[in-house]
């Protein structure tokens, strides 16, 4: 699935969490009309990935997200073909690994870097090398046209087994042992004694994701994004999208779990529509467009709840 770079873009997307998100929260009386006149477009496919697809247009297509971050984090990426390796935060259990934390475990630079040391001979003896420019994003660099095997994304991932995540096969295999002997480097490590005294989250796993190389063109038919999220911040970049701007706009609210802080966000909006087009996108694929000639459907009850 690619961006539909040739449609007229609305001068506003609010990219929103799946509605699910905001289950039992009631929507005002307002907002409701709003909601209840607006046109529901088509429903797009349910997930992350693909939501960032609808508005973004990669060559050549897949989803190389660790090639994307890479570029951002340390300008690099177009040397090597990379691999998410983040560090992550798993809980045993009777079943298997719960997967508690990925990558935002509240590390400093220096931890990052003390965690590492004694993982880079491991990665490195298989040719692979690891690194972190950013303390919760972590990586590993391999020869350009490596194969590799089909990894879970994080969304996924977390909150799951982890070993219900992990490719079979015999690639599968090699990575599941190159994980095994980084959990047990990472059991006994000194940093992650220091952290569990202080009662933090240690760094006891790592999370494979997002293989791949750089893409060669990306694009869209916005031109600016408000985020603080890097993913997309990412994509952003590639793209040459800006943070402001007159132009057409991404405002990202995916990490929003109270729908009043989001009825904030857009009431002003709502109120002073001109003749551009408003769109809300929600990660569960529903989609709506408002536009201020819809306020004559007053014959339609508000919503009162999202789903």
């Amino acid at each position: 699935m690619a961006a539909d770079v040739a449609a007229a873009p609305p001068a506003l997307c609010v990219l929103l969490p799946e509605r699910r998100r905001f289950a039992g929260q009631p929507v005002s009386r307002e907002t409701g009309g709003f909601l209840a006149r607006a046109d529901r477009l088509a429903d797009g496919e349910g997930g992350e990935r693909t939501q960032l697809l609808r508005h973004f247009d990669l060559l050549p297509r897949g989803w190389p997200m660790a090639a994307i971050t890479r570029q951002r984090d340390a300008g690099d990426a177009v040397l090597h073909q990379w691999l998410r390796a983040d560090p992550c935060h798993v809980r045993p259990d009777m079943n298997g690994a719960r997967v508690l934390a990925i990558g935002e475990l509240g590390l400093g630079h220096d931890e990052a870097q003390a965690l590492l040391a004694p993982l880079r001979p491991l990665f490195g003896d298989v040719g692979f090398q690891l690194s972190a420019p950013v303390p919760s994003r972590w990586y590993v660099a391999l020869p350009i046209g490596s194969k590799l095997p089909l990894f879970s994304p994080p969304e996924q991932v977390l909150g799951d087994d982890l070993f219900e995540h992990l490719p079979d096969g015999p690639e599968g295999r090699r990575w599941r042992a190159l994980l095994n002997e980084a959990q047990m480097i990472l059991h006994n490590h000194p940093v992650n004694e220091l952290r569990a005294k202080a009662g933090l989250p240690v760094v006891n796993s790592l999370c494979f994701w997002g293989a791949g190389q750089l893409p060669d063109h990306v694009r869209s038919v916005f031109t600016a994004v408000a985020s603080q999220e890097p993913e997309l911040l990412s994509l952003a970049q590639l793209a040459g999208l800006r943070g402001t701007d007159d132009g057409p706009q991404l405002l990202d609210l995916r990490q929003v779990r109270d729908w009043s802080a989001v009825e904030q966000r857009l009431l002003p909006g709502l109120r002073e529509m001109g003749r551009d087009e408003l769109q809300l996108d929600f990660a569960d694929g529903a989609r709506f467009s408002l536009r201020a000639g819809q306020r004559w459907r007053f014959w339609r009850r508000p919503l009162a709840r999202l789903a």
